[in-house]
């Protein structure tokens, strides 16, 4: 356990990087709530956490609707009596060209990748504010710091989900400590939402080299690790072998 225990919410914790999350950070002694669509996951994860000692619960989450939202941290605070972590790290990636005008795709990508994070910014906020401190972790991508064909919007909402870290990092007093995670190729499911069958392909060949989950697993647990005055804003995580 760490000398430190904290409350941590996660959202997309029902796969991936967000699973990946809440195994490691169950292992420090963190208490976990976890957030997803997919229940039948999040309640096999809680049970598997739970079984080994560790400290779980889920609710239902749809990081689109802001009501939603409040009410999954209003969750985490009922049970634990204080939210410590909010990890905002659900997302989707279905790439295309732009030619190819899904706009519902992109669409999709605003809502999930850039409100999903602000309304876990708003959900939370308030409340680490009247407890005297809290840490966001934002997940982006090393999309947030380059384009690529097929990836505009994506990388915008990446390139979106850095501008909000970094503007909540510089209005924050210090009580409010913000870390913006980017990975680089990492095996997930994201892939697994690409309907463009140019830009699967392409995909396809990208992710030939790819980091485990729980190697930005390690990066959140790391950062939220640190003593309070230490603030760590940004980490980037890539495959040693990739030059992406």
């Amino acid at each position: 356990m760490t000398h430190a225990a904290k409350v941590v919410a996660v959202t997309g914790a029902s796969s991936g990087i967000g699973e990946a999350t809440a195994r490691r950070l169950a292992v420090d002694g963190h208490s976990l709530f976890l957030g997803a669509r997919r229940t039948d996951r999040l309640e096999a994860l809680t049970k598997e956490i739970t079984a080994t000692g560790g400290s779980a619960a889920y609710r239902r989450l749809d990081v689109t609707d802001a009501a939603d939202v409040r009410a999954f941290v209003s969750a985490t605070r009922e049970r634990y009596g204080r939210v410590d972590v909010v990890v905002n790290n659900a997302g989707v990636m279905p790439l295309s060209p732009l030619e190819a005008l899904k706009t519902d795709e992109w669409d999709r990508m605003i809502d999930v990748n850039v409100r999903g994070v602000l309304h876990g910014i708003a959900a939370a906020l308030p409340t680490m504010r009247a407890q005297g401190g809290g840490h966001f972790v934002n997940i982006a991508s090393v999309g947030a710091y380059e384009v690529s064909p097929t990836a505009a919007v994506y990388c915008a909402t990446k390139f979106a989900v850095r501008a909000i870290s970094e503007g909540l990092r510089q209005e924050s007093t210090g009580d409010i400590r913000v870390t913006l995670v980017s990975p680089g190729v990492t095996e997930s499911e994201l892939a697994d939402t690409i309907s463009d069958p140019v830009a699967r392909e392409t995909m396809r060949t990208y992710r030939a080299v790819a980091l485990p989950a729980s190697a930005i697993a390690d990066a959140i647990a790391y950062a939220i690790s640190q003593p309070p005055q230490v603030d760590v804003n940004e980490i980037i995580v890539r495959p040693a072998a990739s030059a992406q």
